[in-house]
């Protein structure tokens, strides 16, 4: 990646103003590259809790979001042969969006895949594929029939892209894509998580539904970039997870409590200033990099767990339905939509709930619809009681009081 001229209004705590010499991380271990740089978000404005804002300084409130912060920056290069290289990650990936597949056709497929003249494609685990997403886009979801204007994917233009056909009774959001991480959580319809490039979501989707029925998605083949996604945990004992391969240093505990958006980068800025741990520098991560130490091998009722490295400290917590879980996590990312930036961005380290009737009909029920592992949005403010059946079709939970778990640059 090497040294850029960028602009910054917020870095490591310092306001800054005007043009500056930043370094990228890869400038700090230039001699040993990363071997899991999480690429950033995209996400270049701020947003108070209902619109886009002119940067807050160091030390107001609401600084410290994901747009302050300069971390890999995206890079990619289209090859000419029908793939599409990433120059952060070191994979290349497959351009074209393809054809709905099922989970078992997209597994397989890989290794009949020929693209760019190349033999050794692989099917993406979950943290390969979710490296490509950007929040620069901007969720279109709605009511049936709505299509709002300037659609803008959470992809970058080198890729082919292809929005759900209305016209064939999809939803605009209907071109998913699989990854072959399934969901080790018990499910009654064999969850796979996949990521939504169209409205900026990682979901577990069904695999195959009770009834027998397969469930189609498309599929993006990767190949390159071996160990990507590969985690290297230490706790040196100072109250800190170091993760080598990202260079990211995470609290090993976390907040202890829940609180609003606006609430949660407030919370950074007084540990800052508490001087937590010994530094200054701590920040509310982005939600790529709050996705990163997600352990998809993790559930509540599979392994009795967050979803995270038992290196880290969680705070469990009751569900909706009275269950012992654990919580969902804010990130410093706005989820901009048709509502405008009053969404942010969390990972669910726990359940990902959701409201839903069954099949034949009666009361609601609350399911872990979509996973330990996914990444939805909540509004930044308000009252959790507003909404008693969740958002969306499927009841998401809202929890709008989320907790914290903060991060720094090693």
């Amino acid at each position: 990646m090497g040294n850029r001229w960028q602009w910054s209004g917020w870095r490591g705590g310092v306001a800054l103003g005007g043009w500056s010499w930043l370094a990228s991380a890869a400038w700090a271990a230039a001699d040993e590259p990363l071997p899991y740089p999480v690429v950033d978000t995209g996400q270049v404005v701020c947003f108070d809790t209902q619109r886009r804002i002119a940067a807050p300084a160091a030390g107001q409130p609401l600084a410290g979001q994901d747009a302050q912060h300069a971390g890999h920056q995206p890079a990619y290069r289209n090859n000419g042969d029908g793939t599409v290289s990433d120059l952060v990650t070191g994979l290349t990936w497959v351009q074209a969006m393809g054809n709905k597949l099922t989970w078992d056709q997209a597994a397989a497929g890989a290794a009949g895949c020929r693209v760019g003249g190349h033999q050794d494609w692989r099917f993406p685990s979950i943290k390969e594929l979710y490296s490509l997403i950007l929040f620069s886009g901007l969720d279109p979801s709605g009511p049936p029939g709505y299509t709002p204007p300037n659609l803008t994917p959470f992809l970058d233009r080198s890729f082919e892209f292809t929005y759900g056909d209305e016209r064939r009774g999809e939803r605009i959001i209907d071109c998913q894509i699989w990854s072959a991480t399934k969901y080790v959580g018990q499910s009654h319809d064999q969850k796979v998580f996949g990521v939504n490039f169209a409205d900026g979501r990682i979901k577990g989707y069904p695999s195959r539904f009770p009834d027998g029925r397969v469930h189609q998605m498309y599929v993006r083949y990767c190949r390159g970039g071996r160990g990507y996604g590969r985690n290297q945990l230490s706790a040196p004992g100072n109250g800190t997870v170091v993760d080598a391969a990202t260079g990211l240093v995470w609290s090993q505990a976390d907040s202890g409590r829940g609180m609003s958006w606006p609430e949660a980068l407030a919370y950074a800025t007084a540990q800052n200033a508490a001087g937590y741990l010994g530094h200054r520098d701590w920040r509310l991560p982005n939600v790529k990099e709050l996705q990163s130490i997600v352990d998809y091998a993790r559930s509540p009722d599979s392994t009795r767990s967050a979803a995270i490295d038992p290196l880290f400290g969680v705070t469990p917590i009751r569900s909706e339905g009275g269950q012992t879980d654990y919580p969902f996590y804010w990130s410093s990312t706005t989820h901009e939509s048709q509502r405008g930036g009053s969404y942010a961005c969390y990972v669910c380290f726990g359940e990902a709930g959701g409201f839903v009737s069954p099949p034949w009909g009666g009361p609601l029920n609350l399911v872990d619809v979509h996973g330990a592992g996914a990444q939805r949005s909540d509004p930044k403010v308000g009252d959790p009681a507003a909404f008693p059946r969740g958002h969306g079709p499927q009841g998401d939970v809202v929890r709008i009081s989320n907790f914290v778990r903060l991060v720094r640059d090693r």
